[in-house]
């Protein structure tokens, strides 16, 4: 490598230590950097001003541009389900249920299929994946995540950032680290012993780091150990950098700096949003003042400057970078694909299903979750361009064939839906013409002159990262509604606003709610009791200071549903499927769940259908494991189908009448109560603190270790068809500690359908000086099978499989003495087993 002599000594250490220190990981190399030595051309004309101000970001998700070198912006967007932020895009099922695939070349598709969408949006990286432990079932993103195991998390999340990347497009790693909870998250400390956060909550991190080499990692808003992520050289520096070798950007979680010297020495790349609290003239005096050294500034900016290259950005005209279309058809099929392949077939007493579409005249669609288009709330939020609910997409498989009658029963609380326009007028004397007058003020305060003036149809708004009209910028505004509400219905209601950030409401001059901060997308409602036809005057006022921008107004009924008309459609019906579980209201990003029940009168409307048909199949829509036990024993089949997307009705009714057989794996242990759960008792802290007392014990390994059943294991899934094994053989290798060793099994479909089945393979320890897992997941592999079909499954065990984290030798460790290699279809369901001598 030659470089100029003009170049000074600390431009050519930077490219020593960032270039040639390290080899390249593998998907870097699909996009290595066109010319180092170029990017380094480029910091040598910058100036010190020019190279800070890099390093925040401004509105609209976008870092700051240099017009007169040539440097654009570069360009994010949420993720991890889709592109988010206002756009209509693809929404690909929840992260549970891609990790519920098991099926890491199907999401190596879906990578690339995200890929295109975020092109598409004109951005260059997606805010994703999310790979937080599920630790409890209560953290409100439990949704976005991919298991309670580091082992398939990291899998999962491998093939997801292969495939962003392939295409050209950046991952961004979230969140580093031990984001397990919503509930304070922006102060948490999470006190976490080192073996813990080595072999469960950075394990992941780690394979993902050393096997796909994001492009981006963000670091989380929690603090570790009393120390802010985004200031913790600890975990960004010695770890990350050091220990694994990552190359890439580290960005902060929107809002998550809190200080500008020790964030800029422990390793942070990149303060966003804008516009630099602590990583712009702050930080500019810092380096002044001698606290930053520069080369510590240049070593951000190449880095920087390297992910442009990588995206493609660098150096490129317009034309260049090829945008392409949102939602196509064939990334619609790559959701439907996921949402098939992760339904969870959790009972099938006497095989009711699959249904016979041939043997049915009748079919009752029942519950909250039929007609509706359920996801977790917060950043991950997807508006899709279509969708096909559980209800759209059984009417569509069975038209002409099957009469389908369709009851609620039943509403989420709280039920919340959008005020319709034609309720709203913009004058008490212009009741024929619908919507609110609007004044939108081009400040946080909706006072002065206004800098839009229009009418709105309805208050109803997602605008993303965009402006919300012309002349107006995309954060820092606000707006003011008022005119007149017309109810067509006497009741009592609960009305308000969803809101990112602040809002007011005035209801006939009296102030109603009154929620004036910054906040995520969460409803803000009062208890109001409207009459028919009777005008109510009406003021609401609205700010958005940065990030997303989502101003609806909604109320409900809170007269209750009536269970007695599903009871009547499922008596009348051969067969009665009903939609339970959660949505946004209950998960979603800023907030926990208080418990795992299902919410409302849900229970209750399952129990009441099952006793008038034996036939009844509950569907679970949900992004998280529910309590099932008031009404699992009287019904006859249960299936998990958590959000699904867009595609979600299409798959459920595939699956539910057989044109595929379900090979769904749980990827999350569903508890049988609360109590019974690893976090419990530990969870959500005291005092500003949480502790992780229950260490490496975390989901099924805590069931195994206190000796628990749960309702269903980690790793378990029916079929349509049954799979039988054989017995395991071993091949140690040569070397002189027989690693790496082969085992193998064959696997046979011995049913009457074709299907897939998840061969699981487990590590158990038989003794060990510190106490270990009873047993851990170490590889996996998903085989489809005909009728009659056989197949040999191998695995290659290295060192990794038998290690742990050593506390005193702080390092991973293999002790010699007997390990069991278990092989089944869950972590409860062993069907083949060998015994291996570690020497």
């Amino acid at each position: 490598m030659v470089v100029s002599m003009r170049v000074s000594r600390v431009l050519v250490l930077i490219l020593a230590i960032l270039i040639a220190a390290h080899a390249p990981l593998r998907s870097e190399e699909t996009h290595p950097p066109r010319r180092p030595e170029r990017l380094l051309r480029l910091m040598k004309q910058m100036t010190l001003e020019e190279k800070i101000s890099l390093l925040s970001g401004k509105d609209g998700g976008q870092t700051r541009s240099i017009e007169r070198l040539g440097i654009p912006s570069l360009r994010v967007i949420d993720g991890p389900l889709g592109v988010g932020w206002g756009v209509r895009a693809v929404a690909f099922p929840c992260g549970l249920a891609m990790a519920a695939t098991w099926n890491p070349d199907l999401i190596y598709e879906t990578g690339r299929a995200l890929a295109a969408e975020t092109r598409a949006a004109h951005r260059h990286v997606l805010l994703g994946p999310c790979i937080n432990i599920v630790r409890t079932p209560l953290a409100g993103r439990t949704f976005e995540s991919f298991s309670e195991d580091p082992f398939l998390t990291a899998a999962i999340a491998t093939a997801y950032v292969r495939g962003l990347q392939s295409a050209g497009v950046g991952a961004c790693l979230k969140h580093f680290v031990c984001n397990n909870q919503e509930y304070q998250r922006s102060s948490i400390s999470v006190d976490v012993d080192e073996r813990t956060l080595r072999e469960i909550y950075l394990k992941a991190f780690e394979g993902v780091i050393r096997n796909a080499a994001p492009w981006m990692v963000m670091a989380a808003y929690n603090r570790v150990r009393g120390r802010y992520c985004c200031a913790n050289n600890y975990l960004l520096t010695r770890i990350l950098r050091k220990e694994w070798g990552y190359r890439g950007v580290v960005v902060s979680d929107w809002g998550a700096v809190h200080s500008t010297v020790p964030s800029a020495l422990a390793g942070l790349d990149l303060e966003m949003p804008g516009p630099g609290r602590y990583f712009g003239p702050p930080l500019l005096r810092a380096v002044r003042h001698g606290k930053v050294p520069a080369e510590v500034i240049d070593a951000k900016v190449f880095r920087l400057l390297r992910l442009l290259d990588r995206t493609g950005l660098l150096g490129a005209s317009p034309a260049e970078i090829s945008a392409g279309q949102l939602s196509l058809p064939a990334r619609r099929a790559v959701a439907r694909r996921i949402a098939e392949e992760s339904i969870v077939l959790l009972k099938n007493r006497g095989g009711l299903l699959p249904l016979d579409i041939s043997r049915l005249k009748s079919l009752a669609v029942i519950g909250p979750n039929a007609a509706v288009y359920r996801f977790g709330g917060g950043s991950s939020r997807v508006t899709p361009v279509e969708v096909v609910t559980p209800l759209e997409g059984l009417k569509r498989y069975c038209a002409g064939r099957v009469r389908i009658r369709y009851a609620r029963g039943c509403t989420l609380v709280p039920e919340l839906q959008r005020v319709p326009g034609r309720v709203l007028h913009p004058q008490l004397s212009q009741t024929k013409r619908h919507g609110l007058h609007a004044r939108y003020f081009a400040t946080i305060q909706p006072r002065g002159k206004p800098a839009v003036e229009r009418r709105d149809p309805a208050v109803d708004f997602d605008w993303g990262d965009r402006a919300p009209a012309t002349g107006l910028p995309a954060d820092r505004f606000s707006v003011c509604w008022s005119g007149v509400l017309v109810p067509e219905e006497t009741g009592e209601y609960e009305f308000g606003m969803i809101s990112d950030d602040g809002c007011r409401i005035w209801l006939d001059g009296r102030l109603i709610v009154d929620h004036w901060s910054d906040q995520w997308a969460v409803p803000r409602t009062a208890r109001c009791h409207f009459q028919a036809g009777r005008p109510y005057r009406l003021r609401i006022e609205y700010y958005e200071n940065s990030g997303a921008a989502v101003a609806r107004l909604v109320w409900r009924r809170c007269d209750s549903a009536s269970i007695r008309e599903a009871v009547k459609a499922a008596r009348r019906c051969d067969v009665a499927i009903v939609f339970v579980g959660l949505s946004e209201n209950f998960e979603a990003e800023g907030r926990d769940r208080e418990n795992i029940a299902l919410p409302g009168d849900q229970d209750r409307l399952v129990a009441e259908v099952a006793k008038v048909n034996p036939h009844t199949v509950v569907v679970l829509i949900t992004g998280s494991p529910v309590s099932v036990e008031k009404w699992i024993d009287d019904v006859p089949a249960v299936l998990c189908a958590w959000y699904p997307g867009q595609e979600g009705g299409h798959a459920i009714a595939r699956i539910l009448f057989g044109d595929i057989s379900p090979s769904g794996k749980l990827p999350v242990s569903f508890p049988r109560r609360l109590e019974d759960t690893a976090a419990y008792g530990n969870y959500p802290g005291k005092h500003g603190v949480v502790h992780y007392r229950e260490g490496v014990f975390v989901g099924y390994r805590h069931y195994d270790k206190h000796r628990l059943l749960p309702r269903f294991p980690f790793g378990y899934g029916l079929s349509y068809t049954r799979f039988v094994f054989g017995r395991a053989s071993l091949r140690p290798s040569d070397s002189p500690h027989g690693l790496p060793l082969t085992i193998s099994v064959t696997v046979s479909n011995c049913g009457p359908r074709a299907g897939a089945e998840v061969v699981q393979l487990y590590v158990h320890d038989v003794a060990s000086r510190i106490p270990r897992p009873f047993k851990e997941l170490k590889g996996f592999r998903k085989i489809f099978l005909l009728p009659g079909e056989a197949q040999t499954v191998s695995f290659r065990l290295d060192k990794d499989a038998f290690s742990f984290w050593d506390p005193e030798r702080r390092r991973w460790t293999i002790e010699p003495g007997q390990f069991e290699i278990l092989l089944g279809t869950s972590s409860r369901h062993i069907h083949a087993h060998r015994r291996w001598l570690a020497k």
